[in-house]
């Protein structure tokens, strides 16, 4: 008999991780309310998608949608599960919490910190209050990102402040994230950025060196009682190369030699003067410059590639149930397995990953089994399923080597 529904709020990889956590640990299928249907959540068992709603990210909309889906699903005497697995849908959690409450179980913080902490500038103001560190940045606007003096020198790290906002607009050759090497480059990046619907500030930062390996990212879990419950730190060997996965991780090497006591416990002494509660996601990169981790962002969910928590031996599922349905005390654990997590095939980390010794080790935990593959689920084969993967990892061959390294205002 099932006790309790995931709802999943969205449609994209990130939600078919989620969906496989519940799964892998409940035996529960997840429903999906989204906005369109992406291809990570077609053709599988472990998602229903529940409700389509073009208009989700309405308030009156989202609100109306939700409550609609709790009233069809007996939500009185089955609990559901509210997780959102996109930044625009915590924040749209926040603001309507009161409305939910009654019909939904969730880990949300409240509006405030999560505008606080999503908002990157927002953001580097939290981590210089608390002593994280982050690189040299600087912001400019629509009115004067013609004129912005940078208070480093290029190559320069152009971003969107507001992540919804920037997911929305529209230009020719976007990407998530530029790298400007001049200032001729710069000019011509903005002005197409501020040429489409995003008016919002962008964030500039300087540009830390050192490969996609130096890159770390860190996902949290902290409980309705503001403790943090878990840290699994992960160590990307490369990330997508395309203009919308720029950041996004194609591979994540988990181990427990790359932890770092005194930066989690830094991140976790973080999340608790907060207040978080829910799901967190940071980014960040090695400054062997200074020895230090830069921090790039904080994501108010689980990461598009948490899923290597889970595949590590970590479900994620299981924290937001013991905690929010349970009420299970819990203390902090640290993710100290190893296991190599990707969403590119194999042949692509091998060409394109440039240390032998990560790749000896990623090797070896792929030969030894120990190894998790994003969209790929034995329980979930099918033909449709099946074939769809396999063009799919064939594709990864063909976008990374036409897009391996290009940042800049081009295809």
């Amino acid at each position: 008999m099932q006790t309790f529904q995931p709802v999943l709020l969205g449609s994209d990889a990130n939600v078919y991780g989620m969906a496989r956590s519940f799964y892998t640990q409940y035996g529960v299928v997840s429903d999906a309310v989204c906005k369109a249907v992406l291809v990570a959540c077609r053709n599988t068992r472990l998602v229903r998608i529940a409700a389509v709603e073009p208009d989700l990210e309405q308030d009156e909309v989202f609100v109306r949608t939700l409550v609609q889906y709790a009233e069809a699903h007996d939500y009185k005497n089955t609990p559901l599960l509210l997780c959102s697995c996109a930044d625009g849908y915590t924040i749209l959690l926040a603001r309507n919490r009161e409305k939910l409450a009654p019909y939904f179980h969730f880990a949300c913080p409240d509006l405030q910190t999560v505008l606080d902490l999503d908002i990157k500038d927002n953001f580097y103001r939290a981590c210089a209050a608390h002593g994280l560190s982050f690189p040299r940045t600087a912001t400019c606007t629509a009115q004067n990102h013609r004129t912005v003096a940078l208070p480093f020198d290029f190559p320069c790290i152009i971003k969107p402040s507001n992540s919804p906002a920037y997911w929305n607009c529209h230009f020719p050759h976007k990407k998530k994230v530029f790298l400007a090497r001049d200032r001729a480059e710069f000019d011509a990046i903005t002005a197409a950025i501020y040429g489409s619907e995003y008016q919002d500030e962008l964030i500039l930062q300087e540009y830390i060196p050192g490969d996609d390996n130096n890159m770390r990212v860190l996902n949290a879990y902290c409980g309705l009682d503001r403790k943090v419950r878990l840290l699994a730190l992960g160590r990307p060997l490369l990330e997508e190369q395309t203009p919308e996965g720029i950041g996004n991780y194609a591979a994540i090497l988990s181990d427990p030699a790359y932890n770092d006591p005194a930066l989690l416990d830094r991140m976790r002494r973080f999340l608790e003067d907060v207040g978080w509660v829910g799901y967190a996601n940071f980014d960040m990169k090695y400054d062997a410059r200074t020895g230090e981790y830069k921090l790039f962002e904080m994501n108010p969910r689980q990461g598009r590639s948490s899923y290597f928590v889970t595949a590590a031996g970590y479900n994620l599922a299981r924290y937001l149930v013991e905690d929010v349905l349970e009420h299970k005390p819990a203390g902090l654990t640290v993710a100290d397995t190893e296991s190599l997590w990707m969403i590119a095939p194999f042949g692509v980390i091998r060409r394109y990953l440039a240390d032998k010794a990560l790749l000896r080790k990623a090797a070896a935990l792929k030969k030894a089994g120990r190894c998790a593959h994003q969209l790929y689920c034995r329980e979930d084969r099918s033909l449709q399923r099946g074939l769809w993967y396999a063009r799919s990892q064939l594709n990864y061959y063909r976008k990374t080597a036409r897009y391996y390294g290009n940042k800049g205002l081009q295809d």
